[in-house]
C-alpha cells in the first residue's frame, strides 16, 4: 500500500509522522473519510470542503489548496489500484514542542490513506441491529463544536466502549438537555408515516454528508422530512430507525434500548433508501 504524506508516496511501513506532531500529541488535526465505488469518488466536493471548514475552524492553514487536496485523494486511489474502498484524509497540525501552543508546529502533515473498511457485519444490514443509549453525552457546541471533525475522538470512542459493554456495535448519544444527539459515528434517522425525522444540527449532530444525500433521496420518495428536537420516547416509537455515515452507508436500526423498533424487521421506506442509495454511488462522484 501507498500512503501520501505531505507529497509523497511512501510504503505503509515507512508512513511516518514525528511523535511530536501535536495530531499525536493532542489531538490538534482533522480528517475526512470518504467512499469510493466503481472508480469514482463518491461527494469528493463535498468532503473536502468539509475539511477546510473544520480546519478554518480550529484555526488551521492547509497548506496545499482544494484543488490540490483532490488530485492527492484521486492520486492516491490510484497508486493503489482502488476502485472501491475508503479513504482516509488526515491534517495534523505538525510537529512541535512538548507543549500545548500551536504556534510552535512548524508546518501542518497532510496524510491521505486508500484503503478497504467494514464497519459492521453484513448480516447486520439485512436483519437490523441493536443500539443502545449510553451515558457519555455529546460534546458541548461551546466546549469542542460537534461539526469540527477534529482528531480528538474520545467523546465518541467513550460512547463506543459503553456500546462495546453493552453487547452491541453502536450507541446513542443524547445532548446535555437530553435531546438525541447522534450516534458515535453515524447519524441517526426514525420514520413514521410518510414523515423522517432526524436530530437538527444544533442538537449536536454532524454536518453528515450521507445525511444530506439521504435527505435529498427521502425527499424524492415523497417523505416530509423535518429536523425536530428527538427524545429517547421518539426513537422507541418510530416505526422505523437507521444509521447514515460514509463508512456506514445506511444500516437498519431494529432495536433500541431492548425497545422493538416497528416490526422488529428493517422497513419499506428504509429499504428503499439503501436500494436509491447505492444506486447514485454506482453512477455519480469524481472519476479516480
Amino acid at each position: 500500500m501507498k500512503i501520501y504524506i505531505d507529497g509523497k508516496f511512501l510504503d505503509e511501513k515507512n508512513a511516518k509522522v514525528s511523535v511530536f506532531d501535536h495530531g499525536l500529541l493532542y489531538g490538534d488535526g482533522v480528517f475526512e473519510g470518504i467512499r469510493a465505488y466503481n472508480g469514482r469518488v463518491f461527494k469528493l466536493k463535498e468532503h473536502v470542503e468539509r475539511l477546510y471548514y473544520s480546519a478554518k475552524a480550529i484555526l488551521l492553514t492547509i497548506p496545499i489548496t482544494p484543488e490540490a487536496m483532490t488530485q492527492a485523494v484521486l492520486a492516491t486511489c490510484r497508486k493503489n489500484n482502488l476502485t472501491n474502498g475508503y479513504i482516509r484524509l488526515v491534517v495534523t497540525r505538525g510537529p512541535g514542542t512538548l507543549g500545548l501552543n500551536p504556534n510552535r508546529c512548524t508546518k501542518p502533515c497532510v496524510i491521505v490513506i486508500a484503503d478497504k473498511i467494514q464497519l459492521y457485519p453484513q448480516e447486520m444490514y439485512e436483519r437490523g441491529m441493536d443500539i443502545v443509549t449510553v451515558p457519555t453525552t455529546r460534546n458541548l457546541h461551546s466546549a469542542l463544536n460537534p461539526a469540527i471533525k477534529s482528531l480528538n475522538y474520545l467523546n465518541n470512542i467513550l460512547a463506543k466502549i459503553e456500546a462495546n459493554n453493552a453487547g452491541v456495535e453502536e450507541a446513542i448519544m443524547l445532548n446535555a438537555e437530553g435531546f438525541v444527539a447522534e450516534c458515535t459515528g453515524d447519524n441517526i434517522f426514525i420514520v413514521k408515516g410518510k414523515n423522517m425525522f432526524t436530530p437538527p444540527l444544533s442538537a449536536g449532530a454532524l454536518y453528515g454528508i450521507t445525511r444530506g444525500v439521504v435527505i435529498e433521496l427521502a425527499k424524492e420518495m415523497g417523505l416530509t422530512v423535518s429536523e425536530p428536537n428527538l427524545t429517547r420516547y421518539d426513537m422507541f416509537n418510530a416505526e422505523e430507525c437507521f444509521l447514515t455515515g460514509t463508512g456506514a452507508e445506511l444500516i437498519p436500526v431494529v432495536k433500541i434500548d431492548g425497545r422493538v423498533i416497528g416490526t422488529g424487521q428493517p422497513g419499506a421506506a428504509t429499504r428503499s433508501l439503501i436500494e436509491r442509495y447505492h444506486a447514485l454511488t454506482k453512477v455519480s462522484g469524481e472519476p479516480i
